[in-house]
């Protein structure tokens, strides 16, 4: 566990300790006022509002870089596409699960956080869904960087990173532009992430300050459904492609990979694990390293299902315990903002916590629900990670078979002893 990680767990625990034994003391104007609405929710609001200073920077930015990099698929033809169309469909089918699986479980149902809202949701309840792919078109994009529309941003960047991808030779500037930007980006973002447990801590111990001991159980619903939903991406969704294209089992491809999703979950990085996704793909999976070489970078930027399905299980969550309605149209648009802002996100932990505001955003749910899940959600991020890196081996595996250039020998042989002298 990293120390963040451990801070932000330390960070959860004692708002959560704090919180109760506020709940516990009679009304005062000390503990109201000045502790449970003055401190705590400074506190609390101040990381707020930093996580939601990112988002509409840190979104467009990655995402005019991410799909920069997707437009040179064009110079790979039948490969490039096939790599694409895998990344999206499987974004698209994560987000559907934890959602799905959400809407099962109910994780959010017996507490009431609705007089915790600071600024009223807005779920436009007959908006037809033709209406929400229109308007993802934006007629002014400054407008839509402005006013924090997600979804016309999200088009925007793509369609910007495209552009600049087909011209590539005459903006080369303009990309380096970019590509500093979003370094400048992550590092804000890491400098936020250092005061996430004093965040969590004020956030945590405020909720519980006032809603007391009933917020536990739902809590721990919502870790078994993320847990569940990873579970069955990784076992069913992700065996039942590997089945279907390529008749390998889900159990070997785990055994071969198991070096990678190690490191994936220590690491809650899959930018990080990169250089290990790839060695392991290539001399334990039997992949081409042709092929490896562009769907393991590709997919380490624009394929974050475990990202996504958690996405959906959270906005079912958060939405459910401030007793707030999610319509058909609403659940549409969460799955196309959560897989459209898949393309372009870094690899790096506490990028997920900002998209997750912004899926919050695209649909007008209140951002203080991620208070609820943050400390455990570092957690669940390592489970997360491990299930990106596996996705992206899965397609790569589907395109190497597929293009005749796959060793099953590689893939057949016992790395025991290669275990043994790893570790």
């Amino acid at each position: 566990m990293t120390k963040l990680t451990s801070k932000i767990l330390k960070g959860l625990l004692l708002g959560m300790v704090v919180g109760l034994i506020l709940n516990l003391l009679p009304e005062s104007y000390v503990k109201d006022v000045v502790i449970v609405d003055g401190i705590l929710y400074l506190v609390g609001q101040i990381f707020l509002r930093a996580i939601m200073m990112m988002v509409v920077p840190l979104v467009f930015i990655s995402l005019v870089n991410g799909s920069a990099g997707v437009g040179d698929i064009k110079k790979l033809g039948r490969i490039g596409g096939k790599t694409l169309l895998f990344y999206i469909l499987s974004t698209t089918v994560a987000i559907s699960v934890g959602i799905s699986l959400g809407l099962l479980i109910k994780p959010g149902l017996g507490v009431d956080l609705s007089n915790n809202i600071s600024i009223q949701p807005n779920i436009n309840e007959k908006l037809p869904f033709v209406d929400v792919l229109i308007n993802m078109v934006p007629r002014n994009p400054l407008e839509a960087l402005a006013n924090g529309n997600m979804l016309q941003v999200i088009v925007f960047a793509i369609f910007t990173g495209l552009a600049l991808a087909s011209i590539r030779d005459k903006v080369a500037n303009i990309i380096n532009i970019f590509e500093s930007l979003n370094e400048l980006i992550l590092k804000m973002v890491e400098y936020i992430m250092y005061l996430a447990p004093i965040g969590v801590f004020g956030l945590m111990a405020r909720t519980f300050a006032t809603e007391g001991y009933q917020l536990m159980l739902p809590l721990l619903k919502y870790m078994f459904a993320v847990i569940l939903a990873l579970v069955i991406h990784g076992l069913l969704v992700y065996g039942g492609v590997l089945k279907v294209f390529t008749n390998l089992s889900i159990v070997k491809f785990i055994k071969n990979f198991s070096p990678a999703l190690s490191v994936a979950f220590s690491t809650a990085s899959s930018g990080a694990t990169l250089p290990v996704t790839l060695d392991t793909a290539i001399k334990r999976l039997g992949v081409s390293p042709k092929i490896a070489s562009f769907t393991i970078p590709l997919g380490a930027t624009i394929n974050m299902d475990g990202t996504a399905l958690k996405q959906g299980i959270a906005t079912v969550f958060i939405a459910q315990v401030f007793g707030i309605e999610l319509t058909f149209s609403a659940i549409l648009t969460v799955i196309l903002t959560a897989t459209l802002a898949s393309i372009g996100t870094a690899g790096v932990p506490g990028v997920g916590l900002i998209i997750l505001s912004m899926v919050l955003k695209s649909v007008g749910l209140p951002v203080e629900g991620i208070a609820l899940i943050m400390g455990i959600d570092r957690l669940l991020d390592m489970s997360r990670t491990a299930i990106n890196i596996m996705g992206d081996a899965v397609c790569t595996l589907i395109i190497s078979k597929t293009e005749g250039e796959f060793n099953q020998e590689v893939f057949d042989a016992d790395n025991v002893e290669e275990d043994k002298v790893e570790n």
